[in-house]
């Protein structure tokens, strides 16, 4: 397939955030093995943004939760050896209510975890790109949220 043909891929990711922390995931695989980021992934055929927000969330984590609202749109895009692009995805930031369960690693994940948002901030956590700004973003939004 040439460049000029492919296209965006979108996906969701799940921003769960319950006594003031917020649930992050380390990736086992590529891209961003090894770093920590939000549950989530491509968004199925037919299958809405919340939708796949939930089906997510629970997959990665164990965790059962409510998708509210898409609140964000960050962009990512990997590139292969010889720098050239390779893939492009559109993540879509849906906030979640934390209905149950206790993070447990699964799927394509190493780890699941709560994380204080003093936490994102200090630099100590390989994180993906842009984590901390929407993590920043879903502190705030959840704080509206009855």
């Amino acid at each position: 397939m040439t460049q000029k043909h492919k296209v965006p891929i979108a996906a969701a990711i799940a921003l769960v955030v319950k006594d003031d922390q917020i649930l992050l995931v380390r990736r086992a695989n590529a891209p961003d093995a090894g770093r920590w980021g939000f549950p989530g992934g491509k968004i199925e055929f037919g299958e809405t943004v919340l939708a796949a927000a939930e089906r997510e969330l629970a997959e990665e984590t164990g965790i059962q939760g409510e998708a509210l609202r898409v609140i964000t749109a960050v962009e990512a895009f990997d590139r292969d050896e010889a720098d050239d692009l390779s893939q492009h995805f559109v993540l879509i930031g849906v906030l979640c209510r934390w209905l149950s369960g206790t993070p447990v690693a699964g799927d394509d994940a190493l780890d699941a975890a709560w994380f204080s948002q003093a936490a994102h901030n200090t630099g100590d956590l390989a994180l993906s790109l842009d984590v901390a700004e929407v993590a920043t973003l879903a502190f705030a939004e959840a704080g509206e949220t009855p």
